[in-house]
């Protein structure tokens, strides 16, 4: 009996403002791609200039999933955006299209591309509620150190404001006495999919210039409105949603904590230490063919070295080799 052949998908991975967005979307147009959002604050709605969202505008007619689907309480998952996603790329792939993931969250991505398997049952509320109070007694930072002294590579890729996440890898120490780190070394790296990697990087300082320039052009948008209108509807300061970069940090201007040019720059500081945590969890990653687009300016060049990956990988599609000429 012959093996089904596996579905194709492509990833585009990299840091935040590196220039995702614009690439993915004429190469998009190009594969006849519909793109799955690998951005786990793109899910919230209301939640826009922070998270740099891609506008209907802007997506010029791709179909785009994944994005705006739950409100800023709730608590999305990676084991739900795994889920969500691998029943989006049958879909589209049933529709002749091709499945596209597009973001920067690391886990989220990784965990699709080789088909991770997540614990649904280990749960130990009381212990969750506990850490939630010394959280709130000592601090963020003190509960992140806890999981820096059992599982120091979880603390080393989990930020100590992440607090669901940090208390869920203690969670899971205290429940199997095995560290989330060596769970996760564990998976399988083998993908259920035909995979294109690719992943974008650029000089360091030329990212962190467009780091800060796009905080600022979030901030003329509206960012600080943004955020207190969030805080007017009743979404806790205390969310994992309101804990995002960008949110966090004007949630501390608006209560006090600082005054605006202290919360712009920490929030430039977290964002250029983001982008770094972005680049060595992808660079952990196999299969990944990098493309440097530090001469951000010559946007042509940049696509076709990354046109050129895509068609020899999926060359023998003819489906998609006959879009690549349109």
């Amino acid at each position: 009996m012959t093996e089904k052949p596996k579905p194709n998908l492509l990833v585009l991975v990299g840091p935040t403002a590196v220039g995702k967005t614009k690439m993915s979307i004429k190469l998009a147009k190009a594969f006849g791609c519909e793109i799955i959002s690998g951005d786990s604050m793109q899910v919230y709605r209301g939640m826009d200039i922070g998270t740099a969202k891609i506008s209907t505008d802007e997506m010029e007619g791709v179909p785009h999933h994944l994005i705006d689907i739950h409100d800023p309480d709730y608590p999305y998952s990676v084991a739900e955006f795994q889920e969500q996603s691998e029943r989006l790329i049958r879909e589209i792939t049933e529709r002749g299209n091709l499945p596209f993931i597009v973001g920067g969250t690391g886990l989220y991505i990784e965990s699709v591309c080789y088909g991770f398997q997540f614990s649904k049952a280990s749960v130990d509320e009381e212990f969750r509620q506990s850490h939630f109070k010394f959280a709130e007694e000592h601090g963020a930072q003190a509960v992140h150190q806890k999981l820096a002294e059992v599982d120091p590579k979880s603390a080393e890729r989990l930020h100590p404001n992440d607090l669901r996440r940090v208390i869920r890898a203690l969670e899971v120490f205290h429940l199997t006495g095995v560290r989330l780190s060596d769970q996760l070394a564990l998976q399988k790296k083998e993908s259920p999919y035909h995979l294109c990697l690719v992943g974008l990087t650029m000089d360091r300082q030329m990212l962190y210039k467009r780091i800060e320039e796009r905080i600022d052009i979030m901030l003329g948008q509206g960012l600080v409105k943004e955020v207190s209108g969030l805080l007017a509807k009743g979404y806790a300061p205390e969310l994992v949603s309101m804990q995002g970069l960008g949110y966090k940090e004007i949630v501390s201007y608006l209560q006090g904590e600082y005054s605006y040019e202290e919360a712009v720059q920490l929030l430039k500081r977290d964002t250029r230490r983001f982008a770094k945590r972005q680049l060595s969890w992808f660079r952990r990653m196999k299969d990944i063919e990098w493309v440097d687009v530090t001469d951000s300016e010559n946007f042509p060049a940049n696509y076709e070295k990354i046109h050129g990956i895509i068609a020899g990988k999926f060359l023998s599609n003819l489906e998609y080799t006959s879009k690549q000429s349109n």
